[in-house]
């Protein structure tokens, strides 16, 4: 499921302790065990390991500004008619030790988990932001991925191996897009934003065509503002879609290879729920978006700016489409679709090893299929219980993301108790206390919960906000 990207600058000391508390009430790992930061310590002072040298090879990383964990690196060029993909992904294998101290402690996390006032990395930040990272000017072990695409940006093959590279350059998301909206710079390699744009279209217009769709959740920002606090959204760039599409396309080629050999684990998305549907539907109506019966949603997301605020808080509110995924062991579990129904393809996590514990196995098989060798026997080890630890570890991180919504949702309503607001019902629930109703407000871009009876499902309402409570991360509304 896509995450709700919110940052919180200089947060106000009750809301980083009520943060603070929802990580305890979670058993959110924070500090690493001795022996399992001792280990992390060692790989990183270890030689490197003797791969084949593929330093020539000019990566360059991108990714937000600031970032450290970067997993991936990547160098475009054409062939002939087509077009050639090299894409470098952070070698954790070369650090985590199966079975030792720190590979326990990462399966205890799972993921990384992200907030508004920070992140606890999966990984001790002696790797994931120093020795296992991509970092400019560093040589790094990685899977080096070879993709070869036709004209219209249909895989022809792929293959992976693991070398030695040196990213050339850290850039950003805005680098890419100044230099194919106009602009010069020197850090930027001049053929890297027109291909990047060129292949990045087509392989939106295959994805389109496949019945899939990419859903970019804009950044949200809390700001001070007139005495209080309000909610900003940081539009999604072009150069970020395009970019996406390379970590798509890997994953996709990962998942056909894992489907040959018989063995691996993807990643799976049923359909979108028609009841979610219906919400979205009434969701789009209260912040003011036409969608018409015979739109898809598919066919909607597109037609949508991040920039302007009411499209932007859809995007977020249409992450509830993305609900029911999961892992998929092949050989093990694949009574169902093993389809990911957004991406409307098989696809595996493969990408981001940094940040999800999976990636790390998935890696190794793609890695041990092209090679012609037998898959290793730890990853072997570690693919029947992988669902089940992504499922706990995503799920928890899942309901600290929905926390700190809620404490910041607290934070930016402060200033505002007593005052009025017109939203539309977009669900309703009854339960042992009553009638609990779900009302989307467009200003500020909120869900306001409310009980009541009687409420209109679909219809627009007025609410008045009648209590805030930031270090509890509630909030009180009653219908008007």
């Amino acid at each position: 499921m896509p995450t709700r990207q919110l940052h919180l600058p200089a947060p106000p000391a009750r809301v980083a302790q009520s943060l603070d508390r929802l990580r305890a009430e979670l058993d959110i790992p924070v500090d690493l065990p001795p022996a399992a930061l001792s280990e992390a310590q060692e790989a990183a002072r270890r030689p490197l390991p003797d791969l084949p040298d593929a330093r020539d090879l000019p990566l360059v990383t991108v990714d937000p500004p600031g970032s450290r964990d970067l997993d991936q690196a990547v160098h475009l060029e054409e062939d002939g008619e087509g077009f050639l993909v090299h894409y470098a992904i952070a070698d954790l294998a070369s650090f985590v030790t199966p079975g030792g101290a720190l590979d326990a402690a990462v399966h205890a996390r799972g993921v990384t988990v992200y907030g508004p006032t920070g992140s606890t990395p999966l990984h001790p930040e002696v790797l994931s932001a120093g020795a296992a990272s991509l970092l400019p000017g560093e040589d790094r072990p990685a899977y080096l991925w070879r993709i070869a695409l036709d004209a219209d940006g249909t895989v022809r093959e792929a293959f992976v191996r693991r070398a030695l590279v040196r990213s050339r350059a850290q850039l950003t998301y805005g680098q890419i897009q100044d230099v194919v909206d106009g602009g010069s710079d020197p850090a930027v390699p001049p053929t890297l934003p027109g291909l990047l744009r060129r292949l990045g279209e087509l392989r939106l217009a295959q994805e389109r065509a496949r019945g899939g769709v990419s859903l970019e959740i804009p950044e949200q920002e809390v700001v001070a503002r007139d005495g209080g606090y309000a909610l900003a959204f940081r539009a999604t760039s072009p150069a970020e879609e395009w970019n996406a599409q390379i970590s798509l396309l890997t994953g996709i080629c990962a998942a056909e290879l894992m489907r040959g050999a018989g063995v691996g684990i993807l990643r799976t998305l049923p359909p979108a729920d028609p009841r979610d549907l219906a919400r979205l539907r009434r969701t789009a109506r209260g912040l003011g978006i036409a969608w018409p019966e015979d739109v898809s949603y598919q066919d909607l997301l597109p037609t949508l700016d991040s920039a302007v605020p009411a499209h932007a808080a859809f995007l977020t509110e249409a992450t509830t489409l993305f609900r029911g995924a999961g892992y998929a062991v092949l050989g093990q579990d694949e009574g169902g679709d093993t389809r990911h129904a957004a991406i409307a393809a098989h696809y595996a996590h493969v990408t981001a090893p940094l940040r999800r514990l999976v990636d790390r196995a998935g890696l190794e098989v793609c890695r041990a299929v092209c090679a012609g060798e037998p898959v290793p026997g730890w990853v072997h080890a570690a693919l029947p219980e992988l669902p089940r630890v992504m499922a706990r570890t995503t799920q928890r991180a899942g309901r600290y993301e929905r926390g700190a919504v809620d404490a910041v949702e607290a934070l930016v309503l402060e200033s505002r108790v007593g005052e009025e607001f017109r939203g539309v019902v977009v669900e309703v629930d009854e339960d042992d206390d009553g009638v609990r109703g779900t009302v989307v407000i467009a200003e500020p871009a909120v869900e306001a919960s409310v009980r009541a009876p009687g409420l209109p499902l679909g219809e627009q309402v007025t609410v008045r906000l009648d209590a805030v409570d930031v270090p509890g991360r509630t909030v009180r509304f009653s219908p008007v």
